[in-house]
């Protein structure tokens, strides 16, 4: 059976398996500072381990519920939000000419894509939010100013 382990700041995939009547923990992934699996992940572990079967769905939901975004004082939240302050820092130290005069074209196409896939990926979060309006209160009444300006 495949489970998520922390170990010190890090989580980890590992498996159980019984080799010679003892119990050894298999490492599948390091998963990083957030338990995530992703898509990429389940590629590299399907590669490197392949007949071990895992249940990927049963996998994600508990992670899912690992996260306590309900406690304000958590230290998801803490660092959710704080990873959002650093953003809308860096973003707002990037102006445009400094995309034009980068050495590499590449660079500045790839922080294009990004950005773009960002925005996506926030209107998607912030039209979720817009449903849910009863359960988060206020929290997005400025998202919808800014839509119904444009």
């Amino acid at each position: 059976m495949a489970f998520v382990r922390r170990k010190g700041n890090s989580f980890y995939l590992v498996h159980n398996v019984r080799r010679g009547g003892k119990v050894r923990q298999l490492h599948l992934a390091r998963l990083g500072d957030r338990a995530r699996i992703t898509d990429e992940v389940i590629r590299e572990v399907s590669k490197k381990h392949p007949f071990v079967a895992l249940n990927w769905r049963r996998l994600r939901g508990q992670l899912n519920h690992q996260v306590d975004l309900a406690n304000p004082n958590s230290p998801e939240v803490q660092k959710l939000v704080s990873t959002l302050r650093a953003l809308n820092l860096d973003l707002a130290d990037l102006f445009p000419p400094l995309l034009r005069i980068s050495e590499s074209p590449v660079v500045a196409r790839e922080l294009l894509v990004q950005m773009r896939l960002l925005q996506s990926t926030i209107q998607v979060k912030l039209d979720q939010f817009d449903r849910g309006r009863g359960r988060f209160g206020n929290a997005n009444s400025h998202s919808g100013l800014a839509r119904r300006r444009s």
